[in-house]
């Protein structure tokens, strides 16, 4: 039996989902999942991203480089940490995400401190300032909105907290916001902006989009163990050839 053949009001045998993601895709876009593959190293693929690393850079209003990684955000969140951070991270943590956040910095030996409020609560530029004027950071992540409870934190305050430490990378997972509200990373001051497909975008999960400012290329270059997956500096590499 199906499952979704169980499922109240339901006409075909798609489920409906009322989650943050993955949602609902639609047909035209499932659609070109069944098309022939092609060589990821064929002039096709540079044809076909080329203009989509364009777009991205257009839909997120940013000159800095926006790719497209075929793994999830969190793996994109755990490259960002490896890629910009020598020592010390402030975790902004109100929820299950941004607590992954912090557990990601824990598990690559990295020094994490945490400014933490309830579950449900925002966190706020005030808490961010506070910490930061106790101890040098090399970067900052945050939830923007966190998933596990829908709070919105203020970007944009918290980021230009953060940008009057010139220092101190700023690290945002958007997976539930991009898309949804206008967000402009390099306006926004914010160094590494990431959002898995499945829930704004509407796409399959799957893929991660993420912009890379200048300042935290920049940072990797100083990073001599930036991991291989996602070494930033090898993924610009390509980015500029229209490779994956």
């Amino acid at each position: 039996m199906n499952p979704s053949s169980s499922l109240p009001g339901t006409d075909s045998l798609a489920p409906r989902l009322f989650i943050p993601g993955p949602v609902q895709v639609e047909d035209e876009v499932l659609a070109e999942l069944a098309r022939p593959c092609i060589g990821h190293r064929a002039p096709e693929m540079a044809e076909l991203a080329g203009p989509v690393h364009e777009l991205l850079k257009r839909f997120l209003k940013t000159t800095d480089p926006v790719f497209v990684g075929t793994l999830s955000a969190t793996g994109v969140m755990e490259a960002a940490v490896r890629n910009t951070v020598r020592e010390r991270v402030l975790c902004c943590v109100n929820g299950a995400f941004s607590s992954r956040w912090h557990k990601i910095c824990v598990a690559n030996g990295f020094s994490a401190d945490r400014v933490e409020v309830e579950w449900g609560q925002a966190i706020k530029p005030e808490g961010v300032a506070d910490a930061l004027a106790k101890g040098s950071y090399d970067a900052v992540t945050l939830v923007h909105n966190e998933t596990s409870t829908g709070v919105m934190s203020p970007l944009a305050e918290i980021a230009q907290v953060v940008q009057g430490h010139p220092d101190t990378m700023m690290l945002v997972d958007a997976v539930s916001s991009m898309a949804v509200v206008r967000l402009e990373p390099q306006k926004l001051g914010v160094d590494v902006m990431l959002a898995g497909c499945q829930k704004g975008i509407a796409l399959p999960p799957g893929l991660t989009v993420f912009s890379v400012s200048e300042a935290a290329m920049a940072r990797a270059e100083t990073i001599p163990h930036r991991g291989f997956y996602v070494d930033f500096l090898d993924t610009l590499k390509s980015y500029q050839k229209n490779q994956t």
